[in-house]
């Protein structure tokens, strides 16, 4: 299994572009890199786009798609964030700062020599967000591999009658349902697991 952080992710740098493109030859660019052919490609959110983007832009580098709580329209709004602090003096500060935040971005609070912050820069992110909103249907149906959708039953980024039509529309793609809002791999590990694992077994 290979987890990389994307550009401006986790340990990754920052970077001057986070166009569509620029995320998909990322993707690319760690497969051919490591010889990876024919790869089953899993993403959440927006690393889910990315996903199935990869795989209709590059089908040689993707075999199968694990796509988990993303449609094949994004609109969304995370212009909340640059309310964000930059630091704050303690770690509790911080997440005090951040609001109902705080339980997504455990992971992404750092220690820095002028106090506690986040590892991404939420301009970063909310300008990533407005380059990931649109109509990404052809990318969706670019692609014929094996995918499995994957949505959380609570999920407010993904309706229910979208997911519906993306599986619709798409050949060779189970949809699945679990209990959870949009981060169903961390709401229901062990659901999301078996479903991942059941679609691996059948391909």
């Amino acid at each position: 299994m290979v987890a990389p952080d994307q550009r401006g992710h986790g340990r990754s740098d920052r970077s001057a572009d986070y166009s569509r493109s620029g995320y998909v030859e990322d993707a690319a660019a760690v497969l051919e890199h490591l010889g990876i052919r024919g790869a089953v490609v899993l993403g959440h959110s927006l690393g889910g786009v990315n996903a199935y983007q990869l795989a209709a832009r590059r089908p040689e580098l993707v075999d199968a798609l694990i796509v988990e709580d993303i449609g094949a329209e994004v609109d969304d709004d995370l212009s909340f964030a640059l309310s964000w602090p930059h630091r704050a003096p303690t770690r509790s500060g911080l997440l005090e700062g951040l609001g109902p935040s705080a339980g997504y971005l455990m992971d992404a609070v750092r220690e820095y020599p002028d106090g506690w912050g986040l590892a991404f820069d939420p301009q970063d992110m909310n300008v990533s967000q407005e380059l990931l909103n649109g109509d990404h249907w052809g990318d969706w149906l670019g692609a014929d591999c094996p995918a499995l959708l994957v949505r959380g039953s609570h999920s407010t980024v993904l309706d229910a009658e979208h997911a519906r039509r993306m599986a619709a529309r798409r050949a060779r793609t189970r949809l699945v349902e679990l209990p959870a809002g949009h981060t169903v791999h961390d709401t229901v590990p062990m659901e999301f697991a078996g479903a991942v694992r059941g679609f691996l077994h059948s391909l």
